[in-house]
């Protein structure tokens, strides 16, 4: 079933927290491996902007239903960021605009080159390469689902998971729409799942690795995957890659375990 795209922006919302006892974190605070684990998902949220400036150089801009979903997407998103932050803070972790300048402070050149390499691969292959962005997106969102559902599992703190559960149900339309998006357009070019195909197999990294140091990128992978089940997970997420058209046996998010030498018990 397609995605109804005129449903979704006239229901999207920012998340609330309002009714939230935020309060409790200070009494029951988290661990440090789940606050340094959350400062990883906050960063990665607030630099959703960055993603939405590199599409929208590219035919993707042209799309009138991807780029309402894109402006509804990107408000969701900042939210996420907001709510994250607040935890955050209430465990001492400095937040805010500084913070987040110093993070795209620190990719440097890559990141203003960025929307200009974007811009000239897209525009010469064309439409095609949307199914790309529409495939990237719905692998980056099942990524995000499935750390937020696994980080409620490891943490299990009453108000953490609450959030992160209004934040889940959220992502889950993000990947309805990306999924729809990426199926339709891949199955209607052996092209695009071509184009698609080399992007994903030469390109993708697990989400925020390309603005986050190594080091964070292995911690977030371990704590969330190092352990028990953690490997089923990871292969559950790559099933899904495998039933995009024309992009079987990837094994994209296992390919990042092994990239990080992380071994799951």
């Amino acid at each position: 079933m397609s995605f109804d795209i005129d449903h979704y922006a006239q229901t999207s919302t920012r998340i609330r927290w309002d009714d939230l006892d935020m309060s409790t974190f200070e009494t029951q605070p988290l661990s440090d491996d789940a606050l340094r684990c959350l400062s990883y998902m906050s960063d990665v949220e607030t630099h959703t902007v960055c993603y939405l400036r590199d599409l929208l150089v590219t035919p993707s801009h042209a799309d009138p239903e991807v780029t309402v979903f894109l402006t509804m997407w990107n408000l969701e998103e900042y939210w996420h960021g907001e709510v994250l932050d607040e935890v955050l803070e209430r465990h001492g972790i400095p937040t805010g605009p500084d913070h987040t300048r110093a993070v795209r402070s620190r990719l440097g050149w890559r990141d203003r080159l960025a929307p200009i390499r974007q811009s000239l691969l897209a525009n010469i292959i064309g439409e095609d390469f949307i199914a790309t962005h529409m495939a990237w997106g719905a692998i980056n969102e099942w990524c995000a689902h499935s750390a937020y559902t696994r980080l409620i599992q490891s943490e299990d703190h009453p108000v953490l998971t609450e959030i992160l559960k209004r934040i889940a149900k959220q992502e889950t339309r993000h990947v309805a729409f990306y999924n729809s998006q990426a199926r339709d357009r891949l199955l209607r070019s052996k092209k695009a799942q071509k184009i698609a195909r080399f992007a994903l197999s030469k390109g993708w990294g697990i989400v925020g690795s390309t603005i986050m140091p190594p080091a964070e990128v292995k911690h977030m992978l371990t704590y969330l995957y190092g352990g028990e089940h953690g490997l089923a997970e990871v292969r559950k997420i790559d099933a899904k890659i495998d039933a995009l058209p024309g992009q079987h046996s990837l094994h994209l998010v296992e390919k990042e375990l092994t990239k990080y030498n992380i071994h799951p018990g």
